[in-house]
This record gives C-alpha cells, sequence and structure tokens, in this order.
C-alpha cells in the first residue's frame, strides 16, 4: 500500500505541512483497515475517479474559511476533488444534487447565521427547501460559550440537513474559541469516515495555490510587534477617548489587505491582577505550576468578564437572592443587566470565599485576541497597520475599570503580540469605476479609511459616498482633515455626517440632547434616499461598519425603506431586491 504524501513543490508553508503531515500520518492506519473496500473503478486513462467533495463555510470574522481551507487540503491529500465555498455562493437547488457535504460555520451574536450563511438558511429552512436523501454530510460548528447561542448556527443548519433527509457521517463537533485541536480532529474523523464511504484512492491531488500567509504568524504563534505610533484622534471635550495606532510590521512579511482584520493579544490590568492576589491572601508573585499569579491573571487568564462556569460555582456556593434571581431566571436581557460594569473579582466578593485558588483558575476561560478592522491599506503603508479604537474607561463600586486590550493599548502598550485576519468578503470593489457607499460611525469609520486610501493609490474613478456620525462635531469628528483632503481632491466624492447631540442638527431645529429628534447616520441615509437609490443602481457597492446591536440593523431598515420608496418596489419587493444585492457581494457587512 502506498502511503499519500506531501509534494516538496506543494504552496504550504511550514505549519500547514507540518498539519498534513500528521494528519496523513493518523489516516495511514484506517486506510489500511479498509484495504478490503473495493477500489473506485478506473476511469479510461487508468487512473481513478476522484469523488466531489463539496466543502462549505459560513464565516462573519474569516476563521471558518480558514478551517474549510483545512478541510479541503486534507481531503485532496486523500484523492477528493474538494471545492470550497461561501455558503452565499451555492443555491439550495444546486446544494441538493451534491453527495458528499461538509460544512463549517460559526456563530455570529447571539446565536444568528453569519452574513454569508443568511440567505441560503432562509432557503433551506423554508417548507419549499429540497429533499435531501442522497446526501451525506458532517457539520462543523465554530463559536464562544460566552454567549447563550453558542454554536446556535451549525445546531441549527445539522439539525435540518437530517430534517430533509440527509445521511450524517459523524456527529457535530462544537468548538469554543480554541478551535484548533477540536476542529483537527473532527477533520480527520469526517475525511477518514467520507474515504470509507465513497472509496477515495487515498493518493493526493495536486493541491491548488495557498492562499493562506505565508508569515507563519498566527493565534498560536503571533509576532511581537513594536507599537510604533499612538495618539488620541477624539477632543478633550468629547465623551470619548478614540485613539489612532500604527503597529510596525517590521521584518514578519505579514501581507495584508483593506478589509482585513488585525487581531492584538492584551495583557489584563495590572492593578486588577493585584487585587485578584489579594483575595486569595496572596502575592502576585505566588506559583502555581511553576508559574507565578503576575504571568497567570496577567497575560494568561480572561479576568474581566466572568465565565458561565465561574457564575454558576459561585451562585451555588453564595447566599445571594439577587444573583441567584437573574442567574437562574433565564432571562437573557436582566442577566446581562445585572452583569454589566461587573468583572471577576466582583463576583469572587459575592461568595467566592469558599473557592480554592486552584478552583478558581479552573473556572477561567483563557484570555484571547481582540480583533480590529484595519484603518489602513497596505498600497499606503506597507511597513504599517493602522488602528482606530475607542477606549473603554468607567467606574464601578468605587474601582477604576476599562476594556482589556482597549485600556492595555492606550496605557501600558509598547508591543503586543498580532496576527491577521483576513476578512476576504469585505473588500474595495475589484471594478475601480464601481460606486461605494460607506456607512460608518464612530470607529466604524476604519475600513473605509483604508478603503478611501486603497482606492486613492489605485487612482479608482469610481464615486465614493461616505456617512459618518457621532455625538459632537467639534470633539468627535475623526479623521476631519484627511476627510476634507479626499473631498478636496476629488477622491471623495460626498460626506453625509450626523452628530447626534449637536444643537441645530435636529429636524425640528431642537438639539439632538433636549428633546429634539436625534440625527444618525441612517437619518441622512433616508434624506437622500434617492440619490442613494441611484448609486446603488448604477452598480453601487453598500458597506456597513460598527455596532451591531442597534446601528446596523437601522441602518438596514433605513435601506429597505430607501428600496421600497425610490425604487417603487413595495416591501417585499426591497427584500429581495437587497437579497440580490448581498448575492452580489454588493451589500457587506463588518459589524461587532
Amino acid at each position: 500500500m502506498k502511503i499519500a504524501y506531501i509534494p516538496q513543490d506543494a504552496p504550504f508553508n511550514e505549519d500547514q505541512r507540518a498539519w498534513l503531515s500528521g494528519f496523513l500520518a493518523g489516516l495511514h492506519s484506517r486506510v489500511a483497515m479498509n484495504l478490503a473496500t473495493p477500489p473506485p473503478v478506473a476511469s479510461a486513462t487508468g487512473s481513478a475517479p476522484r469523488p466531489a467533495l463539496r466543502v462549505l463555510y459560513g464565516t462573519q470574522t474569516g476563521n471558518a474559511e480558514g478551517v474549510a481551507g483545512d478541510i479541503a487540503a486534507g481531503a485532496r491529500a486523500q484523492g477528493f476533488d474538494a471545492a470550497v465555498s461561501g455558503l452565499d455562493e451555492i443555491t439550495v437547488e444546486e446544494f441538493a444534487g451534491c453527495k458528499f457535504v461538509l460544512i463549517v460555520i460559526s456563530t455570529y451574536g447571539e446565536g444568528e447565521m453569519p452574513d454569508n450563511a443568511e440567505l441560503f438558511w432562509d432557503a433551506l429552512s423554508s417548507t419549499m427547501a429540497p429533499r435531501l436523501e442522497g446526501m451525506s454530510f458532517g457539520v462543523l460548528a465554530l463559536g464562544d460559550t460566552s454567549y447563550d447561542g453558542f454554536c446556535q448556527a451549525g445546531k441549527l443548519m445539522d439539525t435540518r440537513l437530517e430534517q430533509l433527509g440527509a445521511t450524517r457521517v459523524l456527529a457535530r463537533t462544537d468548538c469554543d474559541v480554541d478551535y484548533e485541536t477540536p476542529a483537527a480532529e473532527w477533520i480527520q474523523e469526517a475525511v477518514g469516515a467520507l474515504m470509507t464511504l465513497a472509496g477515495a484512492s487515498g493518493v493526493p491531488s495536486t493541491p491548488p495555490p495557498s492562499t493562506v500567509s505565508r508569515s507563519g504568524w498566527t493565534r498560536k504563534n503571533p509576532y511581537p510587534a513594536r507599537l510604533a505610533e499612538s495618539r488620541r484622534l477624539s477632543g478633550p471635550g468629547s465623551g470619548k477617548e478614540i485613539r489612532h495606532y500604527e503597529f510596525d510590521l517590521g521584518d514578519s512579511e505579514i501581507s495584508y489587505q483593506a478589509g482585513d482584520a488585525l487581531a492584538v493579544v492584551p495583557e489584563n490590568d495590572p492593578a486588577l491582577v493585584q487585587a485578584l492576589a489579594e483575595h486569595f491572601r496572596l502575592s502576585v508573585d505566588t506559583r502555581v505550576d511553576g508559574e507565578p499569579l503576575s504571568e497567570l491573571f496577567g497575560k494568561r487568564y480572561e479576568i474581566s468578564t466572568p465565565s458561565k462556569d465561574l457564575l454558576g460555582e459561585v451562585e451555588s456556593r453564595a447566599d445571594d437572592d439577587e444573583f441567584s434571581h437573574v442567574l437562574r431566571g433565564g432571562i437573557k436581557e436582566a442577566l446581562d443587566r445585572w452583569l454589566y460594569g461587573r468583572d471577576v473579582l466582583d463576583i469572587l466578593r459575592i461568595g467566592g470565599d469558599q473557592l480554592s485558588l486552584e478552583e478558581f483558575i479552573g473556572l477561567l476561560k483563557p484570555l484571547q485576541h481582540r480583533a480590529y478592522s484595519i484603518s489602513s491599506s497596505p498600497l499606503a503603508h506597507p511597513d504599517r497597520i493602522h488602528l482606530t479604537v475607542a477606549s473603554v474607561r468607567y467606574q464601578n463600586t468605587g474601582r477604576e475599570r476599562g476594556g482589556v486590550c482597549s485600556t492595555f493599548l492606550a496605557d501600558r502598550c509598547d508591543a503586543a503580540p498580532i496576527f491577521l485576519q483576513p476578512n476576504k468578503s469585505f473588500r474595495v470593489p475589484a471594478d475601480d469605476s464601481a460606486p461605494m457607499i460607506m456607512v460608518g460611525p464612530g470607529t466604524g469609520i476604519a475600513p473605509f479609511r483604508a478603503f478611501l486610501q486603497e482606492r486613492e493609490h489605485r487612482g479608482a474613478a469610481g464615486r465614493n459616498w461616505l456617512f459618518f456620525g457621532d455625538r459632537q462635531r467639534e470633539h468627535d469628528f475623526i479623521y476631519a482633515d484627511e476627510l476634507t483632503g479626499w473631498h478636496d481632491r476629488g477622491v471623495l466624492d460626498r460626506v453625509d455626517l450626523a452628530f447626534s447631540r449637536d444643537p441645530g442638527t435636529a429636524g425640528s431645529g431642537g438639539s439632538g440632547g433636549s428633546g429634539g429628534a436625534k440625527i444618525y447616520v441612517q437619518t441622512r441615509m433616508r434624506e437622500h434616499g434617492k440619490e442613494l437609490f441611484g448609486w446603488l443602481e448604477d452598480g453601487g457597492h453598500f458597506y456597513v461598519c460598527g455596532d451591531a446591536s442597534r446601528m446596523a440593523k437601522d441602518v438596514d431598515q433605513a435601506l429597505h425603506d430607501i428600496v421600497a420608496t425610490h425604487g417603487g418596489l413595495g416591501v417585499d419587493g426591497a427584500v429581495e431586491y437587497v437579497n440580490t444585492l448581498k448575492r452580489e457581494k454588493r451589500y457587506v457587512r463588518d459589524v461587532y
């Protein structure tokens, strides 16, 4: 029996090559056990036909897409003809014709489908969806146990495929934020199961050109980047602290694109680290399994947002009626309100005195990176990555609190581990003549600053329209000089501003903060709805970046209303029009 191998000239980096080597070794024994299975019928040329495998992904930040690429690479190495695509690139009719399907899907927000899976799911979950008796499938779900809807998108997809008659070849795996190891195990099992079912040859096909960055810097191996610049953008009278950062890429060979995100691995607030150690009547130098608490609490574990395990354990030991009521009540909004502003130390002080240090550490989640939309284009800044970040600061119970990464960057960062998170679905139009409409209030302007740099350096002739807003123009109009310069040079054709708390900005003439109707970006969209619809009719691309919970939903509703009114399409027609924009990748979002 000939064992599959990885050709020396295969376009994989060292991490990919090492993963595939282990993968192939793990499958060797599985292949050996199935030698009695009749081989596939040889083709006219004498080579075995390659079973077709469709690998589909639903993603919001790109993680599921990366895992889908790993699945396809492993499957091709075992003789499958594996094709990878997003769930927005396949119709349910085409899907129904697939025999072997593996799906990796992330969950967005509180249990929602990611943007690029939304329309597919609507079709699959409808009463008109086709039967799938001829399909064999597997689902890998990515999620975060910090959220109530943990892996809900994957659970729904897995159940629906079974309801439609498809055959599950292996159980779904639900992955938390540390997904690499369970995902790799699922891939090995899934491809092995399909090999047995499909009679794959085990002979590797020629892999396609790799699209993964060759820099080798990943979540498990981030690049230690120097913070070259940090400056405040918001004015002294602003209620926000928005800052501009620039990371020096040095010799990292990190290659990014406008629209990508940068992940930053933070360190926890030393004051909170000290307070936690004191709670256990210990020094930060106290060692646990050979590591000092300063390292464990400072860099290893999440000590700001309490985990569900910690909440449950403390509640079971504490005598606190209010805490028990909100935790056991099953009303998410009530629990969120109660937890707002509270950190791990607050929870311990409710009733955590009964927890030993070892028990406490066992209930913590690993400290996770924070991802930020990149606010620069590599055409303008090939050696640096810019970020635009709002520092989160507040007081509670007499203690100063802050966002884990935002205050780390603002107060304590000289260098930080970073890695790239590509977002292939959020890109400047490939057609330089296509109009571009961008809605990005507050720090949501970040990727659009990158887009405008990109279009200027490309000499793109397409028109550009920005909707930007915040609270007060005097203090919150970040990057004002740059935007004015782009407008003067003809790069930015239109800028519509919405400052909700400026006197005189309301339609009634009243103050946004004293009874008058507040002005938001969606207000400006509606005011210029006829022109906006005209840009869409001219092939315009519509982008949204910022808050998902309110702004993005309000902007989406405004877009539907504009299309219904100025397109004369009515409510149902507007839904189909906007869905077409999504299918054509002309309506995309980077929301959080």
